[in-house]
């Protein structure tokens, strides 16, 4: 029989550890909940020095996007077909792979069978389900359409998930050239320069400007190859902290919509984001008011939130959602123009519904485009680097030559 690790807080708030014997996770579990104790972390005994390094790091297994998509459409499959919903979180427990995710809903299952609601169980564990999930299956519950809700809220993850691919798509291959770029000046001011220092030495003359700051380069990089890991992360940590501030992130958020190349693709992803996320809220009966609310908690920009907070405060006072969208400056007339058209109809759900369609594909388009016109320029990038440091590098031979001739 498997052995647990476990790491439990009892009634009175005192943490403690243990192993327990169970036939599988969920069993131990149990054994431990009769005991009245709330677990807080529990693995197989047997996980080996990997999985003791990860946990000592606080590497733990993360409940990722495409986990939630899965789920998502398993559970949405079964409520359809009639099972109920303690027993379909029962199923899909038993069948996880993520660890993590297994223990928040077996977690969610006990609070529902203790009488808690669904969308009340779910909101106890935001790293796993996010304000948008919650919001509307809280509106599928007090419109009896669960079923509904989780088709469509399946459907709007799979988009959402299939618009970050996209976009994942569009940075991974100048990431990937540019990083090997990298990696090829390191290794030629690593190794092959100092060869040439050794040459240019025994010329005894002074060596031309390029040339003599490559070689001082290559010293340095020689020399303090520890900068090449401090330097980074200082930089990193510094973008962090700066980040973390309300002016710097706005700034920052700012400028990125502003990107000569990147921006434009951004704002259409903003966009798309933007219109299928409040118009499945609106589809499934959540209130404008809570729509925008949760849309703004889930932009991920703090100038989109803004707008949509200032959009928010303009319905409030009896306005329409299309003019501050206008104001803004984030959002194209074209989409300003179709919600105003959903407004005066009664359609608004809908026309978001098809801005977020159109705009999906127009994500779609830009990324080719961007993929594209990047490549010619990543190469362009890379000659110039690597046709810089051969240039430099032969400037003395060929000064050499001409006083030869």
């Amino acid at each position: 029989m498997p052995t647990f690790a476990y790491k439990v807080k009892g009634t009175d708030g005192a943490v403690t550890s243990g192993t327990i014997d169970a036939p599988q996770q969920r069993a131990a579990v149990e054994k431990l909940r009769a005991q009245k104790l709330t677990v807080l972390e529990i693995n197989e005994a047997g996980g080996g020095l990997i999985a003791g390094i990860k946990s000592k790091l606080g590497l733990k297994p993360k409940v990722g996007s495409k986990d939630l998509v899965i789920f998502s459409r398993q559970l949405s499959t079964l409520v359809s077909a009639g099972v109920p919903i303690v027993q379909g979180l029962t199923i899909l427990e038993e069948q996880m792979e993520n660890p993590t995710f297994r223990r928040v809903v077996g977690d969610v299952r006990t609070d529902i069978e203790s009488g808690l609601s669904i969308s009340d169980g779910l909101r106890k564990h935001p790293e796993a389900f996010p304000e948008i999930y919650t919001a509307m299956i809280k509106a599928g519950e007090l419109g009896g359409i669960l079923d509904t809700i989780l088709e469509r809220l399946s459907g709007f993850l799979e988009a959402s998930e299939n618009l970050k691919a996209k976009v994942k798509s569009a940075m991974m291959y100048p990431a990937i050239v540019l990083s090997i770029c990298g990696l090829v000046t390191i290794f030629l001011l690593t190794f092959v320069i100092p060869t040439f220092k050794t040459i240019f030495e025994s010329f005894g003359r002074a060596l031309p400007y390029p040339t003599q700051v490559l070689i001082n380069i290559s010293d340095t990089l020689r020399t303090r190859w520890y900068m090449l890991f401090i330097i980074p992360v200082a930089i990193w940590q510094g973008f962090k902290y700066f980040y973390k501030t309300s002016g710097g992130k706005k700034w920052v958020d700012g400028h990125v919509l502003k990107a000569p190349v990147f921006g434009i693709l951004l704002k259409k992803v903003a966009v798309a984001k933007f219109t299928r996320t409040l118009g499945t809220l609106i589809k499934s009966g959540v209130p404008i008011m809570q729509g925008l609310e949760t849309v703004a908690a889930t932009a991920g920009n703090v100038v989109i939130e803004e707008a949509v907070m200032a959009t928010r405060e303009s319905i409030r006072e009896g306005g329409r959602l299309a003019d501050p969208l206008k104001k803004s400056g984030l959002f194209p007339p074209m989409v300003t123009q179709m919600i105003s058209v959903g407004e005066e109809t009664g359609s608004l759900d809908t026309m978001l519904i098809k801005i977020a369609d159109f705009y999906d594909a127009e994500v779609d388009t830009a990324v080719k485009g961007l993929t594209s016109m990047i490549e010619p320029i990543v190469i362009v990038i890379m000659g110039t680097v690597v046709g810089a440091i051969v240039i430099a590098m032969f400037m003395p031979m060929f000064e050499m030559g001409s006083m030869a001739g």
